[in-house]
């Protein structure tokens, strides 16, 4: 695994087979690929949160779906109080795993009872450590900090959550009884910490060390030290120390290291330290209480017969964490697993969703059209034409694009764009809470108010960044503006301003769900669909108008999420008859055929084929993804991904939009080819429709069960 996207950035060794970059979805793909026609028995995956990429991880699980060899699966971290994501990961893990192995019997108890993973798919086999002894002669005794000292130990990555301030604070009260005493800090500060924060952490502890009147008895070495080295440390100190901060660390392999090397061990008693320190083979003292550390550590150095019967309980019991032993436990088991295995068990089909044929995200057509006002409406094949200046709609889209973009891979150029379209947002907003829409390139006003349908556009993104921004600062911006705008919301008669204001609603109240008032007004902007549908559906007509013009499937999608909020069984029973009607119409040949602008499809007429748009794909995409998420049937996973494929050239025309020269996307589908113009709202409505498809690729673990192919079976 590569923290950066670019390949040669570090040398790896020569061991190193195959590379996969974190944040990439389609390396994963190729991985089980590049695993599956391999000469390997068997794969090992060490899993811990944070090594891999997506939301807690979650990109591996396509990996592990495709695998055709046996897998071995040693978890690291089992969270007590897990979220929902990071439990389906864990149980869709153990789900793929011939074996999964833990460290520790806590870890069982929580696979088992929090995980409901069957007890006989589990093995502990403990953190190994090296199969060495330190030398009669030891060269550690010698060096400064050692030399005539009585040295307490902690070894590590240092970062704050290692609680190491703890020993810090307790060391006055040590060395009043025992002068000689030396805290020794081994290890470099963890990487991820000098990135955001530097040596801050290690001036901290220097500079509490000082006030406490001690620092002549802390020392760092700061150095990373190869195995044969560390042992040598550890059993040069009278007394190693993990004083880490709380008790949900289910593996330490430092503390194991300590363990095995003979040491006696003091530690707050986080799971593992429990179990490995049990039966007079360490010590224990409470989280952040240096005084019960001092006084332990006390009583240890005043009683050598103590300290010699903690590490001889330690180093026998190690004997049997040794590398060699703990070896041959792991080569039976996947000895076992490669016996036992045959891929023809595992249910292996073509995912609904192919990674392989999407391009890759790119945002160089979004960045050619954003200034630093907002983002430019129309261009000129890829050019943008300024003299056409700004509009709300496409600021709103460009906001939640932004917001999906980041959230996706951490992307700093989507961040670096969110303050631009906020900021234009804020700045059309009117003093009574409305919003105006066009704006020149030299900013000018336009218009004194904008369309319902910007209105509702806008809504949706505030909806949008206050549910899924990561910075507070935006999600209360956007809050500000979005609670100056509700007057208005009783003021709008079109069905997709309050479409479009439902489901910017909806997102609001997914963050705010006890808000009584918005649930209202939620309410009050779905009946008249709920209406104009009752009003105006027929049998051979099942739709909210006597026509389907524009941004159709906008209609449903608002229901959907408005049912969901409020579990109203007729709203959701509506929005599946309109998308079910809606589908029947534009994806019957097989592909998608989005009701065309040339004169719209009046009920009992013939449905126009031109002009076909982006957003009336954008808004199918959106739909599908949503009745999945409500309804978790796989057909709708299939749908999406068809109507996706609309800009990559599954059409009428057999023309794809999306142009992998500029990374924009084409206007749309004219009688005579394609319109080539390249202008924001359908440049957006690619990006968010793609940014849609690769989070629905996250759930294939889910859907890929299924038997349903709907759509391909026609």
């Amino acid at each position: 695994m590569t923290d950066s996207d670019d390949f040669h950035e570090y040398e790896y060794p020569a061991e190193v087979k195959y590379i996969i970059r974190q944040n990439h979805q389609k390396d994963y793909i190729r991985a089980a690929n590049y695993i599956n026609t391999s000469t390997a028995d068997a794969v090992i995956m060490e899993h811990e949160f944070g090594i891999y990429g997506g939301e807690s991880g979650i990109y591996i699980l396509p990996l592990l779906n495709r695998l055709e060899k046996p897998l071995i699966s040693i978890l690291h971290t089992i969270l007590k109080n897990p979220s929902y994501v990071q439990r389906i990961i864990i149980r869709e893990i153990a789900e793929q795993s011939s074996k999964i192995i833990v460290m520790s019997h806590r870890a069982v108890e929580f696979l088992t009872t929090i995980y409901d993973i069957p007890k006989d798919k589990i093995q502990i086999i403990e953190h190994g450590v090296p199969d060495l002894e330190a030398p009669e002669d030891n060269p550690i005794k010698n060096l400064t900090p050692f030399k005539n000292r009585r040295v307490l130990l902690t070894f590590g990555l240092i970062s704050r959550n290692k609680g190491l301030e703890t020993v810090v604070r307790a060391l006055p009260k040590i060395v009043k009884n025992h002068p000689d005493v030396m805290y020794v800090i081994l290890g470099n500060t963890h990487p991820g910490v000098i990135k955001n924060s530097g040596e801050e952490y290690r001036d901290h502890l220097k500079t509490l060390a000082t006030q406490l009147g001690v620092s002549q008895n802390l020392a760092f070495v700061n150095k990373f030290v190869a195995e044969e080295e560390l042992i040598q440390y550890l059993t040069a100190c009278e007394v190693y120390v993990t004083p880490y901060l709380n008790e949900a660390q289910i593996t330490s392999g430092t503390l194991s290291y300590a363990v095995g090397a003979g040491a006696a061990v003091v530690s707050t008693p986080y799971w593992h330290a429990t179990e490995l320190l049990d039966h007079n083979r360490g010590r224990l003292f409470d989280f952040k209480n240096s005084d019960a550390l001092a006084d332990i550590v006390n009583e240890l150095l005043d009683q050598e017969r103590v300290i010699s019967e903690l590490k001889e309980n330690a180093y026998q019991y190690g004997l049997h964490l040794r590398w060699p032993v703990v070896g041959a436990e792991y080569i039976k088991v996947a000895q076992e697993a490669s016996y036992e295995h045959d891929f023809r068990d595992k249910i292996l089909k073509n995912s609904i969703v192919d990674p392989e044929i999407m391009p890759k995200f790119s945002l160089a057509h979004v960045l050619r059209l954003t200034d630093d006002t907002g983002i430019v409406q129309h261009a000129k094949y890829g050019i943008p034409n300024l003299k056409e200046g700004y509009c709300l709609d496409d600021n709103a889209r460009a906001l939640i694009m932004a917001i999906m973009a980041h959230n996706r891979s951490d992307s700093k150029e989507a961040f670096r764009l969110l303050p631009i379209y906020l900021s234009y947002i804020h700045y059309v907003q009117t003093d009574d809470g409305n919003f105006r829409n066009f704006l020149s390139f030299s900013r000018q006003y336009l218009d004194d108010i904008g369309s319902e349908d910007s209105f509702g556009r806008t809504i949706w993104s505030l909806g949008y960044l206050i549910a899924y921004a990561s910075s507070d600062s935006y999600k209360e911006f956007a809050t500000e503006l979005f609670q100056r705008s509700i007057p208005h919301f009783g003021a709008l008669r079109y069905l997709r301003g309050m479409a479009n204001s439902v489901i910017g609603i909806a997102l609001y109240l997914q963050v705010h769900p006890t808000d009584e008032g918005m649930v209202a007004e939620m309410v009050k902007l779905t009946k008249p669909l709920v209406d104009a549908y009752e009003k105006t559906r027929a049998d051979d007509w099942e739709w909210f108008e006597a026509e389907m013009t524009y941004d159709n499937a906008i209609l449903p999608l608002a229901l959907l999420h408005s049912s969901q909020i409020t579990g109203d069984e007729h709203v959701k029973e509506i929005a599946l008859t309109t998308m079910a009607f809606l589908d029947e119409l534009t994806l019957a040949n097989g592909y998608l055929i989005p009701v065309g602008n040339e004169g719209w499809h009046h009920r009992g007429g013939t449905m126009p084929m031109y002009d076909q748009q982006a957003i009336e794909t954008m808004a199918m995409v959106l739909m599908h993804f949503q009745a999945y998420q409500l309804l978790r049937k796989p057909e709708h996973i299939e749908k999406m991904f068809l109507c996706y494929k609309w800009f990559l050239g599954e059409n009428s025309l057999r023309a794809p939009l999306y142009d992998h020269e500029t990374k924009g996307c084409c206007d749309g589908l004219l009688p005579t080819g394609i319109n080539r113009n390249q202008g924001a709202e359908s440049t957006l409505a690619y990006l968010i429709s793609h940014l849609t498809v690769l989070q629905a690729f996250e759930l294939e673990y889910e859907y890929n069960r299924y038997p349903q192919r709907l759509v391909s079976a026609k």
